[in-house]
């Protein structure tokens, strides 16, 4: 009995292949399209999970179904993802349910991808002592996910939406979101690139683009950021230091109300720059907490790259639990 795990992120696609004690047996990795569209998006995914099955010389007769964890605004009813602005030509409502059953033959569960990544970490991973947790995950964006009770806390559909507290009232930086001063036009990939290019073609020195070229990217991914910031590039370790204030600032305010025992730090970003990132970040959380001497643990998350895809191929029911 398998199950399969999607993570579509803004710039890869992680799938992996499961079974009912979440171990893992085929996993399958590529880059997100960036041009056409969703229908373009799902074919990708598709094909991850066909080569994930291949990578484990594994029957399509064993796989009871599919989860994914996608950004932008989750239907669970309707099935429909809408208004996913880090993937191409996503700013519309689409069946993403009914398309990958369409196209792998088997039920299709959809979850937020922070939330599955935060339910992994809470049910397998960083979160397991703790009975309240805080995840917070950055990446293309920045999301977040809450937990109460050792239990996804979603609210309406939308809790944990970390990455839009606003971390500056006046002058702040846009985000993608179309508000000003959010976390997440600070600590999102997406917005740090932005700045450099900008920076850059003001005639500021910087390594990461070259080192963007040696890897042969278009894009300014988690490693390159770490690279540069090994190679003490000024312009990455300046933005990877108002990246790590703003997040300090925001998880401070979250914490302040919700009173979590860890917060757990994870993404591509996250996890690229490791252990001294987290450090860093909860150093600068410290001075806007109430509770200063009894602060929650800050943990790197434990599951590493394949932590969304398996938090994903949680959402698949095993036929007892269905039942």
């Amino acid at each position: 009995m398998l199950r399969a795990g999607v993570d579509l992120g803004g710039t890869k696609i992680q799938a992996v292949i499961t079974d009912e004690h979440s171990k893992v047996w085929g996993t399958y990795r590529c880059f997100t399209p960036q041009e056409g569209g969703p229908a373009d998006v799902c074919d990708a995914m598709a094909d991850a999970v066909k080569q994930a099955m291949a990578d484990g010389a594994l029957s399509y007769d064993d796989l009871i179904g599919l989860g994914i964890g996608a950004p932008g605004q989750i239907d669970l009813d309707a099935g429909t993802v809408s208004n996913a602005g880090n993937l191409p030509n996503w700013m519309v409502t689409y069946p993403l349910s009914r398309e990958m059953t369409a196209r792998l033959r088997v039920p299709t569960y959809l979850g937020n991808d922070v939330q599955v990544a935060v339910n992994a970490e809470v049910s397998l991973g960083a979160g397991r002592p703790y009975n309240s947790m805080l995840g917070v995950f950055c990446g293309t964006g920045v999301g977040g996910g809450v937990v109460i009770n050792k239990e996804l806390w979603i609210g309406r559909g939308a809790a944990g939406e970390i990455g839009h507290i606003c971390v500056q009232t006046k002058g702040g930086a846009p985000c993608t979101c179309g508000r000003t001063g959010c976390m997440e036009a600070y600590a999102g990939r997406a917005a740090m690139e932005i700045q450099a290019r900008e920076w850059f073609a003001e005639g500021r020195p910087t390594e990461l683009f070259d080192i963007m070229a040696d890897k042969g990217r278009e894009r300014l991914a988690s490693g390159v950021w770490y690279k540069a910031s090994k190679h003490k590039d000024k312009m990455a370790k300046k933005l990877i230091k108002r990246a790590v204030w703003a997040l300090g600032s925001g998880i401070g305010s979250a914490v302040n109300i919700l009173d979590v025992e860890a917060v757990v730090i994870g993404g591509g970003l996250g996890l690229r720059l490791g252990q001294p990132f987290v450090d860093k970040i909860e150093k600068a959380m410290m001075p806007h907490l109430i509770k200063p001497a009894k602060p929650p643990a800050v943990l790197l998350a434990e599951l590493g790259d394949l932590g969304g895809a398996l938090g994903a191929g949680l959402l698949v029911p095993t036929p007892a639990a269905a039942s």
